[in-house]
């Protein structure tokens, strides 16, 4: 059977960034289990495991545009160390949220440059090429609950 939208497509990958250093893997652990052309994964893989079956094994280098997208400068801001609730952790690494006229927002500090927060909402692989080593597992029709809820059920998938 070949990966196309509504199918639930079970993979190992190895993520590494542009030199070569391992993200992220599956190896050693349960593989992935998505729903194919429902916007689980990063749309330079997806549409490169497009029209394969199981068996298939490939490395694909993913550029930005097709990832997490370019970094932009303008998700970085400032904010007062006194503008944070009081007894709120704030550290380098820690993720904040925030609520904006455009809706919620995630933030991670990045730094401090005096009495401010330097707080960046790009995503962590913003602006980075991506290289995953997948192997396709298994390839199967998603069943209607599965299409419904938009997600895969059961052993490996994702939960509500």
């Amino acid at each position: 059977m070949k990966i196309e939208r509504g199918r639930v497509v079970t993979l190992h990958y190895t993520l590494r960034d542009e030199s070569g250093v391992t993200i992220e893997s599956s190896r050693g652990r349960d593989p992935l289990a998505y729903l194919h052309g429902y916007g689980q994964l990063i749309p330079g893989l997806e549409k490169v495991l497009d029209g394969s079956v199981a068996g298939h094994a490939s490395t694909v280098t993913v550029p930005p545009r097709e990832a997490y997208g370019e970094r932009n400068p303008d998700a970085v801001i400032r904010a007062d160390k006194d503008s944070f609730p009081e007894g709120m952790e704030i550290a380098k690494g820690v993720e904040v949220h925030a609520d904006t006229p455009d809706g919620p927002l995630s933030f991670v500090v990045v730094g401090f440059e005096g009495e401010q927060v330097v707080l960046d909402a790009n995503h962590p692989m913003a602006g980075m090429t991506l290289t995953f080593d997948v192997e396709v597992l298994d390839v199967r029709a998603a069943t209607p609950d599965e299409i419904s809820h938009g997600h895969v059920h059961g052993a490996h998938g994702h939960h509500p």
